[in-house]
């Protein structure tokens, strides 16, 4: 049937009752009859519309507290018998099954329940919708002559769909309609399963359900010659930047997604470590080229910055604090150029002085920062697959870290090397990286040898290596040359995972030369 059908009967049941009175008001006025549930019917006679309570279409009362209430085949069977076949008309017909044109459902807010780590189970199970998934499938699977609309956010389309075409909704706003209804049931079969998961203590799941909603279609992905689009998880429990406003700039290509993913990431870490300080980093192809820690916003950034301002130059940086127009200035002074600024917030003031200094530039406000630790799976892509994993998220403990050899550091080079290694987490590995007073002087980063991070991330150092210089290691040192090349160039403590076979080694070489040794015992691989 593809063809434009009238609306004459709707069946309204709703949790979310925004716009309710509005609609149904527009629906009475084109004399559609409306049919409604409990709660839902009172809304709607509230505002002064007639309906017909569904126990006068089902013969039946509401019962079990609400539990069984449309499923009936005066319900179901004016939703799915065939209008193109006389077969099913002349059934509907003796049985007395009026048709239903219309159906208006939004579930149960089972996702927003459980949400609640405290919620009940008992409490949980009365969210799960029943009636509602069912009315809203028997609708989308008949959509040759059935619209239905799972969301408030749907109501301004249909009244202006009806208003276009008398009153008669179109093939193709019904088959839309439908595909949003399945999307929804989907998902919401999705998250009670992985509740269902959860409560049985399965941090994996046999079947892993990844609710996704398309946020953005993408320019292009990693490369010119690449289609993209940027899908969020709308369940996430932390700043992100897909849930971010956009308070300037153009919209966030596949790599500026990437590149400010990282970047936030890297200060939530930070800001952990030291939550009554700001921290600041600059990242570039997803490795943090510059990090620091400050008094202020403005003091993070400006070492940051120092670390390697040639790589930081066309960079994305991400603050933990709010930019205020001190460090807005300091962001736009001489020839600095960044393309993405991402923070909780921005001052108007602020936001004014940076879109002055560069138009094009992308201000990425997050919203406020998660003190908890993330603990939503990370999955990666593969050939055929995904892989799933928990996050790296831990803050580094300083105290815990293993004094192996060389002098006793003292609790200010424990913070340097907590700081260190809070860094050289967020870097590709292989990786090494050198600090001193709590901000990043060079990197080595993804390199296929430890050898040559160790290299890379001295070079970068260049001569601002000085006697409180700390060097952190994602991985334990399979040979001391590594150390070897650190110390040379001046690093006074050396901190890393530990286990190899030859750490005894490392731990000589420190002792030999004054050199501070501090063993985490946790490898931090980022791939």
């Amino acid at each position: 049937m593809s063809e434009l059908v009238r609306v004459r009967r709707a069946l309204i049941s709703v949790h979310d009752k925004a716009g309710l009175a509005a609609m149904a008001r527009a629906l009475a006025a084109r004399g559609v009859e409306i049919v409604s549930t409990g709660g839902t019917a009172r809304a709607i006679a509230d505002s002064g519309v007639a309906v017909t309570p569904i126990e006068a279409v089902t013969g039946f009362p509401e019962m079990l507290d609400g539990r069984v209430k449309t499923l009936h085949p005066a319900i179901h069977g004016g939703l799915l018998y065939r209008r193109d076949r006389p077969e099913h008309a002349a059934t509907a017909a003796a049985h007395g099954i009026a048709p239903i044109d219309l159906v208006c459902v939004n579930l149960y807010p089972f996702e927003r329940t459980v949400a609640d780590p405290a919620v009940r189970e008992e409490a949980a199970i009365e969210q799960i919708d029943i009636g509602g998934p069912s009315m809203v499938r028997s609708a989308a699977k008949n959509f040759d002559a059935v619209t239905v609309l799972t969301s408030p956010a749907q109501y301004a389309a249909l009244l202006a769909e009806l208003e276009a075409h008398e009153g008669c909704t179109t093939p193709a706003f019904r088959r839309a309609c439908a595909t949003a209804a399945f999307e929804r049931t989907a998902a919401y079969d999705a998250a009670i399963a992985a509740w269902m998961a959860r409560s049985d203590g399965e941090a994996f799941p046999n079947r892993l359900r990844i609710e996704l909603v398309r946020h953005s279609l993408l320019r292009y992905g990693e490369n010119p010659h690449q289609a993209a689009a940027a899908y969020r998880d709308g369940g996430a429990g932390e700043a992100s930047v897909l849930a971010a406003e956009i308070v300037a700039g153009k919209e966030l290509s596949y790599n500026n997604i990437l590149d400010a993913s990282a970047a936030l990431e890297a200060v939530e870490d930070l800001r952990r470590l030291a939550p009554d300080r700001a921290a600041a980093c600059v990242v570039k192809h997803t490795n943090p080229c510059g990090a620091a820690l400050g008094t202020s916003p403005r003091e993070a950034f400006d070492r940051a910055w120092a670390g390697d301002p040639l790589a930081a130059y066309g960079g994305i940086v991400a603050s933990s604090a709010a930019i205020d127009p001190a460090t807005a200035e300091a962001m736009a002074r001489g020839e600095r150029f960044l393309e993405v600024i991402v923070a909780p917030a921005f001052d108007d003031a602020a936001r004014a002085a940076l879109i002055e200094r560069w138009k094009s530039v992308r201000l990425v406000a997050v919203g406020a920062l998660r003190d908890s630790v993330p603990t939503a799976l990370r999955w990666r892509s593969v050939p055929g697959g995904m892989l799933a994993q928990t996050p790296d998220g831990d803050a580094e403990h300083p105290g815990a870290y293993r004094h192996s050899a060389g002098p006793t550091p003292s609790e200010s080079m424990r913070r340097e090397a907590a700081f260190a290694m809070t860094v050289v987490r967020h870097l590709k590995s292989n990786a090494v990286c050198i600090t001193s007073g709590e901000a990043l002087l060079g990197a080595g980063a993804g390199q296929m040898d430890r050898l040559a991070a160790c290299r890379h991330a001295i070079s970068k150092s260049g001569d601002r290596i000085g006697d409180q210089a700390v060097a952190a290691s994602d991985a334990f040192f399979p040979f001391a040359d590594g150390p070897q090349l650190l110390v040379d160039a001046g690093v006074r403590c050396i901190v890393h995972p530990g286990g190899s076979k030859r750490d005894q080694e490392t731990f000589d070489l420190c002792n030999a030369r004054g050199v501070t040794c501090l063993v985490t015992g946790s490898r931090h691989f980022r791939h």
